[in-house]
């Protein structure tokens, strides 16, 4: 055997290692906590993130709580519990020499994992001899069954970054049910995550305004050497 052919396999086994940088991004939804400040019936908070996988694509997620209490003509309920949202982003926004920002289109699958409280109710009467009595304590009042609604958003949204680490940014949701459990004699009128719905429509909307910081790390990744 030359010492030709020893240094080509040796060449072979010599495998290089290039890093290969991904980078993470998580915050928090800034307009749930503002609310909760100034309206007594609601209190909220969403935890997002997205990881970005290649040039253009971000797997994302958004993970939040709520506890909202809607008043109706007709009566008065509190809905509350989790949700988390899961799916994909596309950056279609070709950034300029030193720039990261995003342009993007996304989809999610969501779930909701909640409860509904009757509060209070108007009593059907047939006569208005007096005002109509709300009834706090009836046997329809109290705690209805847990429930659990799917539904998926179509998302368009932009992040801009403020400076290298942290990014400020705003989507708009629109959204549709797909499976939506009523509880015994109540109707599931407020979904955490989705808001309101109705049984003559299945399609809502929402919006979100972030502040996220970005973590960039690297994964090394083998490469055999192109002069092989």
């Amino acid at each position: 055997m030359s010492w030709f052919t020893v240094a080509q396999e040796s060449n072979v086994l010599e495998i290089k290692k290039e890093p290969k940088t991904y980078a993470l991004r998580a915050g928090i939804d800034l307009y749930k906590p503002i609310r909760s400040q100034f309206d007594s019936n609601f209190q909220g908070l969403e935890v997002v993130a997205d990881l970005k996988i290649k040039e253009n694509i971000y797997i994302a997620t958004e993970i939040g709580n709520e506890k909202a209490t809607i008043q109706a003509e007709e009566l008065n309920f509190t809905a509350t519990g989790s949700y988390i949202k899961l799916g994909v982003d596309y950056n279609m926004y070709k950034n300029w020499a030193g720039m990261n920002n995003d342009v993007y289109l996304g989809i999610r699958y969501a779930r909701s994992i909640h409860t509904q409280t009757l509060n209070d109710y108007l009593v059907y009467i047939t006569h208005h001899y007096w005002d109509t009595p709300r009834t706090t304590s009836g046997f329809a009042n109290g705690e209805k069954e847990t429930l659990s609604s799917g539904w998926m958003e179509i998302v368009f949204g932009t992040k801009v970054q403020l400076n290298s680490k942290f990014f400020l940014g705003i989507s708009l949701r629109m959204h549709r049910m797909i499976t939506n459990p009523q509880p015994t004699n109540f109707g599931n009128l407020h979904v955490p995550g989705f808001n309101k719905v109705t049984d003559e429509n299945n399609f809502g909307a929402s919006f979100n305004y972030t502040l996220t910081y970005s973590l960039p790390f690297r994964l090394k990744k083998s490469k055999v050497p192109e002069d092989l």
